[in-house]
């Protein structure tokens, strides 16, 4: 039945409405013949006949119309019964075709309820029920279901036609028609297969490229990289927006329509040659972008239809890479540079870089090194070489070595090696996969670490043991290292001082007994202060109980300040006493030097008289002498010149004591400085018969001094050789001249000087007596010595008893003479 309904609506909606209401002809006639007859005709016997006529011909008429009617309907019924037997077999046609396997129908009329017909395969994942299938969503994909949700309410609201192809969840495509008619909305579902499902599937495959190509297109148009599309004569036809900004064009339609081309003719070229080879082009080209020469990397495609192409910019990318490639050749040759080895091995394990340092400390050959190796052939070599520590399984020794490729941590190794040495391994894995060895030779360190480890504990021991107090204060000022004999000296409690107590703690207990605090203000500052210099200070503490702590703060390289103690009252006393003593020694000494000066100046001045009288007397113009009196004057010239030459050495030495003297700096030709004063001797030296010998190499040229003082000391030296030299002895005097002094050496055979003589001999009035004289004033040597320092030089004797003397005198050739001074 419900076939049948389906088949009418669909088949007879239009034929029910031919059934029209049929006319009655009796009713006709009798409307016809009453038009006929006039109302004035009309008479009783008129009536009556015309009654009569009237039934009769009603009769007859009614006759005739029934049995017309009675034809027609018969004929009318039997085209009706004709035509229904027509629609029944289209009924029955349409429901042939409706319930044809593989396809369903669903109608609605107006708002009613839907009417279903026919059926899918289940397999395909359409449900046979009607509730179920109707309930699209649970068996079609989301896409599908709303697509087809989509579609029905714009057929049935709007009339609107639509032909889909859908998948359902079983991945099998159905066929979806809708349409309207006669107000009822149709659709019908069908089951594609054959044909059918492969251009249903072609179209799904067109659509989904379609979708695609849209989809790249508009990711290449919004792309930073310049892309364009050319037809098959090589003209372009769509770029994007980053080609247009590239060739500096407003917009891509306008590059397009200009011909506006990236790269020059011979970039061009270079593309088309390469396609006549092969259909895709790679390749470096470049272009002159925004005023500047850029560099791209380029990708050209031939197609059937023509061509397309990229190009990414690679300029900083060059730039970057040129970069990392000197900073890498930079990092290897910093590499070379350290003393650590360092060797990098890969993921694969095998030797990618290392450093001279790694060569030099397993004496690995190069070629070895550059054929990469693996690290286990690596270990293998340096085992043969006993350059790895002695294991007693080495296997599993080197397998746990290697589970550093493993770790995510750096790990570290100490390897004690056959031949002494000890080194630090530390394995850096890679992020990326690989390790690198970096290998450093601590035999050093730990040997330094075990001496500096004995040096603190024998300084600790040393420091314990000593009688000054010391303390060491860190940067901030807090106590870090003390010895007991600092906290004997300022009688602080152990537990206190245990506890790193601050400068100003220490400083307010000792401050307690303090006569001059000002001075512990500065001790502190010393310790704690912000003084950037960091310099050393040593000051005197007085306490009120009679004590004096001398201090030293010495600033420590680390930034900690090391402060001795030491308790110098016992020799503070006593120093005082001896500066008392000495300042009186000192001013008997300056009175002295005031007596003998005024006493020489007092002298000099009669002496002069005696010399000239005497001297005056000899002159025959004054008159003869006898011989006792020839012999008396010259006794008196020649005791009056020895005297005048005392008093002179004695003013000379006054002068330099009292720091006046100055000295006539000249250049001074020194050989013949030594010839004048040998000359002033020569009486000196035939009394005494001595055998002289000068020796002057040549060259020796000149040298800058004072030439009277000089002399002096030459005199001075020579006469004393001669003095102490016996009859027929030999003197000599040398001089040899070097890059910045010039040396003098007065050598006799004399009877020399003890050796406890030797050290006091430049001493004043220092004698030496000669048999049973007394000896001279003691006043050259004294004078040598003062005028040599004044120049700035040395003077020395070499004696020995019984053997003769040696003097030696060094003189700068330019003396600085205010520093000597």
């Amino acid at each position: 039945m419900r076939r049948k309904a389906v088949a009418t609506a669909l088949g007879l909606s239009g034929v029910l409405a031919l059934v029209a209401t049929s006319a009655n002809p009796a009713a006709a006639q009798i409307d016809s013949l009453r038009d006929l007859i006039s109302p004035e005709a009309i008479t009783q016997e008129t009536i009556l006949m015309i009654a009569l006529a009237a039934a009769m011909t009603f009769a007859v008429v009614s006759t005739i119309a029934l049995l017309a009617a009675r034809d027609r309907a018969v004929a009318e019924n039997t085209a009706l019964q004709q035509k229904i037997l027509d629609l029944q077999t289209d009924i029955d046609r349409a429901e042939a075709l409706v319930s044809e396997h593989g396809q369903r129908l669903v109608a609605w009329r107006d708002a009613g309820p839907a009417l279903t017909a026919g059926d899918i395969p289940p397999e395909r994942g359409v449900p046979l029920d009607d509730h179920a299938f109707l309930d699209f969503a649970d068996w079609l994909e989301p896409e599908s279901a709303d697509l087809l949700l989509g579609a029905i309410a714009g057929l049935r609201t709007r009339a609107l036609p639509f032909d889909h192809t859908l998948t359902t969840n079983a991945g099998f495509r159905i066929g979806v028609r809708g349409w309207n008619t006669g107000g009822t909305a149709a659709v019908r579902f069908r089951d594609l297969a054959g044909d059918a499902l492969k251009l249903a599937e072609l179209q799904a495959r067109h659509d989904d490229l379609a979708t695609q190509a849209e989809t790249v297109r508009a990711m290449l148009a919004a792309a930073p990289l310049p892309v364009w599309q050319r037809d098959g004569q090589g003209k372009l036809v769509w770029v994007n927006d980053a080609y247009a900004a590239a060739v500096e064009a407003d917009r891509p339609e306008v590059a397009v329509a200009a011909g506006s081309e990236l790269f020059d003719g011979a970039g061009r070229h270079t593309i088309a040659e390469a396609h006549r080879r092969e259909t895709i082009y790679a390749g470096r080209l470049p272009a002159i972008v925004g005023g500047a020469r850029r560099v791209f990397d380029v990708a050209d495609i031939v197609a059937a239809d023509g061509s397309a192409g990229l190009a990414t910019d690679v300029t900083e990318a060059e730039a970057a890479r040129a970069s990392l490639r000197r900073e890498l050749d930079f990092g290897a040759r910093t590499l070379d540079q350290l003393q650590t080895a360092v060797a990098s091995f890969g993921p694969d394990r095998r030797l990618r870089s290392y450093n001279a340092a790694y060569r030099a400390l397993f004496d690995l050959d190069a070629a070895f090194l550059e054929s990469a190796p693996d690290e286990t052939t690596v270990l293998e070599r340096l085992r043969a070489a006993r350059k790895l520590p002695e294991q007693a399984d080495f296997r599993d020794w080197r397998e746990n070595l290697l589970k550093a490729y493993e770790s995510r941590d750096a790990r570290e190794h100490t390897w004690h090696l056959p031949d002494g040495r000890s080194l630090r391994v530390v394995a850096n894995p890679h992020p990326g996969g690989g390790v690198t060895w970096i290998y450093e030779n601590v035999t050093e360190h730990l040997d330094l670490e075990i001496r500096y480890n004995t040096l603190i504990n024998v300084q600790g021991e040393t420091i314990d043991h000593l009688s000054e107090g010391v303390a060491v204060f860190g940067s901030n000022g807090r106590l870090r290292l003390h010895n007991p004999a600092f906290a004997d000296i300022w009688s602080l409690d152990g537990a206190f001082l245990e506890g790193s107590p601050h400068v100003s703690d220490i400083v307010a207990a000792c401050m307690d007994g303090a006569t001059d605090r000002e001075r512990w203000r500065g001790f502190t500052a010393a310790i704690a202060g912000f003084d950037e210099s960091r310099a050393g200070s040593a000051d005197r503490l007085e306490q009120s109980d009679g004590r004096i702590i001398d201090y030293a703060a010495v600033p420590l390289p680390d930034g900690q300040t090391m402060v001795t103690f030491v308790d110098v009252t016992d020799s503070a006393r006593v120093e005082r006493v001896l500066i008392e003593k000495n300042e009186a020694l000192q001013a008997a000494d300056r009175l002295k030097n005031a007596f003998i000066r005024h006493v020489s100046y007092e002298l000099r001045s009669p002496l002069t008289n005696i010399i000239g009288f005497a001297q005056l007397m000899t002159d025959d113009r004054v008159g003869p002498l006898n011989e006792k009196q020839d012999e008396y004057v010259s006794y008196i010239l020649s005791s009056s010149a020895s005297l005048l030459a005392i008093i002179n050495d004695i003013l000379d030495l006054t002068t330099v004591d009292a720091g006046v003297m100055e000295l006539d700096i000249a250049e001074v030709a020194i050989a013949d400085m030594v010839r004048d004063t040998v000359g002033e001797l020569r009486e000196q030296i035939a009394a005494k018969d001595i055998a002289l010998e000068v020796s002057l190499p040549p060259g020796l040229g000149r040298f800058v001094a004072d030439d009277r003082r000089i002399r002096q000391v030459l005199f001075n030296l020579v006469s004393n050789a001669i003095e102490y030299s016996d009859p027929g002895a030999r003197v000599s005097v040398a001089v040899v001249r070097k890059d910045s002094a010039v040396e003098f050496e007065i050598r006799d055979e004399g009877h020399g000087m003890p050796a406890d003589f030797v050290d006091i001999a430049f001493d004043r009035f220092s004698t030496l007596p000669r048999g049973d004289s007394r000896g001279g004033a003691g006043l050259g040597l004294a004078i040598v010595k003062s005028f040599v320092e004044l120049h700035g030089g040395t003077v020395r004797i070499d004696s020995t008893e019984g053997q003769g003397s040696a003097v030696a005198v060094s003189l700068p050739l330019r003396p600085r003479i205010a520093a000597a001074a």
